[in-house]
């Protein structure tokens, strides 16, 4: 099971790091996330061709889980996940990967953004995003016992689909 975190968060070592990292445990608990934090790359996310952006979008791509996280910035996602979606092609980008959207902020009234705002760009790029998405309080997620109730109900969801995955890649 191949597991990612893409962090869109401009600060490095977030709390939306922290949280995706979470979540992406508790949906797969027997792998170990790669966690691909965007603020890394700097200026290489502004054009096309840099060797560590192109890496880093092909594990993604060859992901089985894909945690795509964000804070909640000016009612939406950040400019630098937007800048990393723009890297993979429409409609088949992200084809193979089934992706969770996660957003935190600081209060309930954004909690729909996950759902009317990054799930249908990754459904766009072609990922299957099945689960809801998921918007946590960035002051509470640690302790509130959110992240593991979403988990638990999903986890059964995640390992059905990326088992299914597994028998149509060697069909």
């Amino acid at each position: 099971m191949t597991v990612t975190v893409v962090v869109g968060n401009p600060k490095p070592a977030s709390r939306t790091s922290t949280a995706a990292t979470l979540v992406a445990k508790g949906l797969r608990p027997e792998a170990e996330p790669t966690v691909i934090d965007l603020v890394d790359f700097g200026a290489g996310l502004l054009g096309w061709g840099d060797p560590a952006v192109a890496a880093a979008a092909r594990t993604v791509a060859e992901s089985e889980l894909v945690v795509f996280a964000s804070p909640t910035f000016k009612a939406t996602y950040t400019g630098l996940l937007k800048l990393f979606l723009e890297q993979f092609d429409g409609g088949t980008g992200l084809a193979g990967v089934l992706a969770v959207p996660v957003m935190l902020g600081a209060g309930p009234a954004h909690a729909l953004a996950p759902d009317l705002l990054l799930k249908p760009v990754l459904v766009e790029l072609g990922a299957t995003t099945a689960l809801p998405g998921l918007y946590l309080s960035d002051r509470t997620f640690a302790d509130d016992g959110v992240i593991e109730g979403y988990s638990d109900r999903w986890r059964p969801v995640v390992r059905a689909l990326t088992d299914a995955a597994k028998v149509a890649d060697h069909a």
